[in-house]
């Protein structure tokens, strides 16, 4: 197992303690988005770091597995859908004013990366295409880039602007395509994936094509499924 570090502290942005697990001492540093409610040790637990042992120990990968508020936020019916849009933009903030900053003050090399699978490749594939100034790479394993489902018919700006297959759809920006045309993004589904998530990969890569956005689109054949072990082998050929 490479090198673990564990970290905690009070984040202003959401109000709470969050936790960070960190692999590797240099290179690319990735930040590793969880599924839907899991948590920063996720792919400690399922075999992630492990698959990737190798590549962190040469120094090509750094990775920061963060916390999720997925349970707060997406996936909180107790709370109504915009609050549970306003909790993800919360962790959004996190990122970028609390846990970028952390990452920048331990390495220095700029070719940021997020990652994620099923739920976690959203939130990495989402971060990036509204991030594109702090982003250099997105990896999303058998993604759904559609939150409506999630909300209960309510979809106001906010939900609008973290459902990547509408706003994209949309983008006009020249400034701002021309920065996510920058952006080395993977999209990856397969035959048995589940439905939803193999249909939205590929609204997803259309749309990026209608916006002349290069990209990759993998579909793994196979009798592939949505799983784990699937994704270990998955992820060496995109880290």
């Amino acid at each position: 197992m490479p090198n673990e570090e564990y970290f905690k502290w009070f984040s202003t942005r959401l109000d709470r303690d969050m936790e960070m697990l960190v692999y590797g001492t240099k290179g690319a540093p990735v930040i590793v988005c969880p599924t839907s409610t899991a948590r920063f040790f996720e792919w400690k637990d399922s075999g992630m770091i492990e698959a990737l042992a190798d590549k962190i120990d040469a120094g090509f990968i750094q990775l920061y597995c963060v916390d999720s508020v997925g349970i707060e936020s997406w996936y909180n019916e107790q709370i109504a859908p915009p609050a549970r849009v306003a909790r993800h933009n919360a962790w959004e903030a996190y990122l970028i004013e609390e846990a970028l900053p952390f990452i920048r003050a331990r390495n220095a090399n700029e070719f940021l990366i997020t990652v994620g699978a099923s739920f976690g490749a959203f939130l990495a594939v989402n971060f990036a295409l509204k991030h594109p100034d702090l982003v250099r790479k997105a990896v999303g394993l058998s993604g759904s880039y559609s939150i409506r489902q999630l909300l209960n018919g309510h979809f106001d700006d906010d939900a609008y602007f973290n459902n990547p297959v509408d706003y994209m759809a949309n983008l006009t920006d020249e400034r701002l395509l021309e920065l996510i045309r920058r952006v080395e993004i993977f999209l990856v589904t397969s035959d048995l994936d589940i439905a939803i998530c193999r249909e939205r990969t590929y609204d997803l890569s259309r749309v990026l094509s209608e916006r002349g956005i290069p990209h990759r689109l993998d579909d793994w054949g196979g009798q592939t499924v949505h799983d784990w072990p699937v994704w270990r082998r998955m992820i060496r050929e995109y880290l």
